[in-house]
């Protein structure tokens, strides 16, 4: 139960950055990767590598996608596919980064504001499975690795 109040409690920090930058910091597939983080915290999806690298790497893939194809669910639907593809080829699958590629080829936020917020975001996620992990006594440290 603990690893739910974790996970709650970092998303309801995202939120509350949101609030006071005046900006959506919490987007689904954030929510996904506390939801992996904090109840499969040994699965190599849930690795620090693969949470920052595999949103990062899905938002220039949507990125590259919504400026070639522009905005539809088309567009959006290749660009999850050929995230997926990028981060099997880089070694940092994380599934709930293929829906950031949809966000960005749905949504068009702007990349100057949009990906230091993801990338700052999914840290914080980390971080935070991190704190969680050695407050839990006689529970698996998270992460179990860090790159």
């Amino acid at each position: 139960m603990h690893n739910i109040s974790a996970a709650t409690a970092v998303l309801l920090v995202l939120v509350a950055i949101g609030s006071v930058i005046h900006e959506p910091v919490l987007i689904p597939p954030l929510a996904a990767s506390a939801a992996i983080i904090h109840c499969a915290p040994g699965l190599p999806l849930a690795q620090p590598r693969s949470v920052i690298a595999g949103h990062l790497l899905c938002a220039a893939v949507g990125y590259a996608v919504l400026a070639a194809a522009g905005s539809s669910p088309w567009a959006a639907a290749l660009a999850a596919g050929i995230g997926l593809a990028v981060m099997t080829v880089a070694r940092t699958q994380h599934s709930p980064a293929c829906a950031t590629a949809v966000v960005i080829v749905l949504n068009t936020p702007r990349p100057a504001t949009f990906v230091p917020l993801l990338v700052g975001s999914a840290g914080l996620l980390v971080l935070a499975g991190w704190a969680a992990s050695y407050a839990r006594p006689r529970t698996p440290r998270y992460p179990a690795y860090w790159w």
